[in-house]
């Protein structure tokens, strides 16, 4: 079975966002613009589809005018364990880049470490990791 896949309509920053979240978490990109499916809603170059495929699979595309664009509440997206504690730190300091760290990755009262950021994207992460033995 498949985790749902979050697609994201971006206001004009596609594709510099589909690339920021590709050159933090690596995987295969693709992109396809407006003009490549033939729609007329906006600019040839805007983004229609494009996919992240990988350990962090997004989707996203440029909102048409007038459409809604990314904004979430009560939403955040977890790396929890799922690299070792040096890459999920350059992760998290990668997307503090423009964005907001809400709460540093530091070492936590409960024995994890942990911490937040809202990217320049407006995406929130929550990284972390358990201590080692």
């Amino acid at each position: 079975m498949s985790a749902p896949l979050v697609c994201i309509s971006f206001p004009g920053t596609a594709r510099e966002a589909l690339s920021f979240y590709a050159d933090i978490f690596g995987g295969e990109l693709s992109l396809h613009s407006y003009e490549y499916f033939g729609r007329t809603d906006g600019p040839p170059n805007a983004i229609a589809h494009g996919v992240l495929g990988g350990d962090v699979a997004l989707a996203g595309s440029d909102a048409p005018a007038g459409e809604q664009t990314v904004r979430f509440e009560g939403l955040t997206l977890s790396r929890l364990g799922t690299a070792e504690p040096a890459i999920l730190h350059e992760w998290f300091d990668k997307l503090c880049i423009g964005g907001s760290a809400i709460d540093p990755l530091a070492p936590k009262p409960w024995g994890a470490s942990d911490g937040q950021v809202t990217d320049r994207h407006g995406l929130r992460w929550l990284i972390g990791y358990e201590r080692q033995a």
